[in-house]
């Protein structure tokens, strides 16, 4: 084997070796003699390898020509304009295309444009090459050359209508149908150019999964028209990743829209009794108790809020700490609900809490009844209300959460003991003054700023002010005097 079929042998690129050749003749020509056969092929191989790039991920503006290959998920329709100083209309033609590592639009013109529409169609695969460069929606590659290629396979799936387990990177016009599982604020945000954009996100689930859908300028709005607990249909969505994990976005071109579907989903979750501090998980079971919102002050000035609630499965029990706009979200004892990508961390006397933050779904599977809700709030109240723990830490978290503040809303301070010491731990005596804000067993004082269940006999009526003074234990005080 001579030295041009070695070098052509190692090539990536898609070149014939008679082409190989023919283009090594060339560079020694060009040369004028300075460069032998062996030196132009390595030369050619080099400007070749230059171009070829390991997927569509790797297409960046500035190339100056790249190739590639990658299957047609969408084929646009001819677009004509006017050229300047040129009686003929110019002719656009757009075409989505992916491979495994992401997606890009690819733009053929005039009569390639009007061939390519005669002949394309979503599945194929093409060999591309082309100049890359800034677009609309993105990186664009505007065509030098695309042709057919049967022998190769790229694993992307192209199809009508996906379900959530169907989707892969890089895919378009996406038509989904789930049910609402959860939905959050519009939001906006200023743009490098200056304009103002908005921002939504929608959680959808099916039988196959759950998946988080982002909602972009116009099509963010539709976030707040829509409730969970209703099916509905993604039009035209584009495929994301995000920190791991596929996201569904919908941009002007498309749409969300509900739908008269009943579409089973089923969350897998972890059982309670095997969660581990530090895991990011998903729990489901029945709401045993919710305290009220509170809300707290930041360093920075602003302003959070926080509610609690105990949930149960079959296993056992743990408190929800749920944290920003997830507060206000309506749960109710004998609510059942899932509780999504929440972060198992260090909770109050030494057990764990589970936290919602932003990235967390939240979705009300069954409501429970009154009679439900009312026996459940009674028996559990004693539990779930009491002095929370308190972090060292006084940043915000990565989930918007402020860990100087526990998740009752309540800011980091101790309990001033009989003696007069400080101390917040179970087991010590306290005393503590609040307003009764439940008057049964056991009852509840509230100071304003944090809660306590005490157990006593004391006769006391709703809004009176009273200080209870005892032992710590559990979360409950257990009152010697109450005066």
């Amino acid at each position: 084997m001579g030295v041009i079929d070695e070098v052509h042998g190692d090539l990536d690129a898609d070149i014939s070796l008679d082409e190989f050749r023919d283009a090594v003749e060339e560079k020694v020509e060009q040369m004028g003699g300075l460069a032998d056969k062996e030196t132009a092929a390595m030369l050619i191989a080099h400007e070749l390898d230059e171009d070829e790039v390991n997927g569509v991920a790797d297409v960046e503006p500035g190339m100056d020509e790249v190739k590639f290959i990658a299957k047609v998920t969408s084929v646009g329709d001819i677009r004509t304009f006017d050229r300047d100083g040129d009686d003929e209309d110019g002719r656009v033609l757009n075409v989505d295309v992916a491979d495994e590592t992401g997606s890009i639009r690819i733009s053929l013109w005039d009569e390639q444009a009007e061939a390519a529409k005669e002949e394309l169609e979503t599945g194929q695969v093409l060999r591309i090459k082309g100049r890359p460069k800034d677009g609309y929606n993105g990186t664009e590659v505007s065509v030098d050359q695309a042709e057919q290629d049967e022998d190769t396979e790229i694993d992307v799936q192209v199809q009508d209508t996906y379900s959530i387990s169907d989707l892969s990177l890089g895919l378009s016009d996406v038509n989904l149908q789930g049910k609402l599982l959860d939905t959050s604020a519009v939001r906006t945000f200023d743009r490098d150019d200056g304009s103002e954009g908005q921002v939504a996100n929608l959680t959808l689930g099916d039988e196959t999964g759950r998946l988080r859908v982002t909602l972009w300028d116009e099509q963010a709005n539709t976030a707040e028209e829509l409730s969970p607990g209703i099916s509905v249909e993604v039009v035209d969505g584009y495929v994301r990743e995000r920190n791991g994990s596929l996201e569904l976005h919908v941009g002007n071109r498309g749409a969300v829209e509900t739908i008269d579907a009943d579409i089973d989903y089923v969350p897998e979750s972890t059982p309670i009794a095997d969660l581990q501090m530090g895991d990011t998980v998903d729990i489901a079971g029945v709401v045993r108790s919710a305290d009220p919102k509170r809300t707290f002050d930041r360093d920075d000035g602003s302003e959070g809020q926080v509610k609690n609630v105990r949930v149960q499965d079959e296993t056992g029990d743990i408190r929800v700490a749920l944290w920003g706009e997830k507060a206000d979200i309506e749960l109710a004892p004998g609510d059942k609900a899932q509780f999504a990508d929440v972060d198992v961390k260090d909770g109050w006397a030494d057990d764990i809490e589970a936290s919602a933050g932003w990235q967390s779904t939240i979705s009300v599977l069954d409501s429970g009844s009154p009679t439900e809700s009312t026996e459940s709030s009674e028996s559990s109240d004693s539990e779930t209300t009491g002095l929370g723990a308190f972090s060292g830490d006084e940043d915000e978290d990565e989930n918007g959460n402020d860990d100087s503040v526990d998740s009752t809303g309540t800011s980091a301070t101790s309990t001033t003991n009989t003696n007069g010491t400080t101390d917040s731990t179970a087991g010590e005596q306290i005393e503590f003054t609040g307003t009764v804000v439940q008057a049964g067993n056991p009852v509840v004082l509230d100071d304003g700023e944090e809660t306590v269940s005490v157990e006593t006999t004391a006769d006391v009526h709703l809004g009176q002010e009273v200080t209870a003074r005892g032992e710590l234990r559990d979360g409950t005080l257990d009152a010697e005097d109450v005066f």
